[in-house]
């Protein structure tokens, strides 16, 4: 029995769920997002509160279970919070600088890095070191700060890169003499 699919999710006033058409769908003040029904597992929506639960006892159904009230979950808190990562730059000579659709990169390469901001998500950058990304899709938002991230991830030894805030770099000794 999955704990996590057993628990049912709320819906916030300001929300509004529906489910038609193979489409489970979340409207609230930031935004309307949408997810894909799995075959294998049942949808209700009764009391402000959408429940789910395994259609049959194969083991199939009862791993979408819990994943799926997961990303219904996740569509709740994205129409009602939104969800941000940020981005920390360290290195001399790092820096960002956000404008328009574009954030601007310089990472030690012998060329700026210009990144294409995607539809549905905010991109600020408080002060040079430091690129805040934003948006209703936890996906997106996490698949934006992997791409940004992908391009001078931190390395071991003077920890020079692009890190996630709180993350950790374990630190190599340089070479010995």
């Amino acid at each position: 029995m999955s704990r996590t699919g057993k628990k049912p999710v709320a819906i916030p006033s300001g929300v509004t769920a529906s489910i038609e058409g193979g489409v489970v769908s979340m409207k609230g003040p930031k935004g309307t997002l949408t997810i894909a029904m799995a075959d294998e597992v049942t949808y209700a929506l009764e009391d402000g509160k959408l429940t789910v639960a395994p259609a049959n006892a194969t083991k199939r159904a009862r791993s979408f279970w819990g994943m799926q009230r997961t990303l219904i979950q996740n569509l709740v808190t994205g129409v009602t919070e939104g969800y941000t990562k940020v981005l920390e730059i360290t290195g001399v000579g790092y820096r960002a600088n956000a404008q328009g659709k574009t954030l601007k990169l310089q990472l030690g390469y012998s060329h700026d890095v210009d990144f294409a901001v995607p539809e549905g998500i905010e991109i600020k950058t408080p002060d040079n070191t430091t690129v805040e990304i934003s948006g209703i899709d936890k996906q997106q938002v996490g698949q934006v700060a992997a791409e940004i991230r992908r391009w001078r991830k931190p390395e071991p030894y003077k920890g020079k890169g692009i890190k996630y805030r709180g993350e950790f770099i374990f630190r190599k000794e340089g070479k010995k003499k």
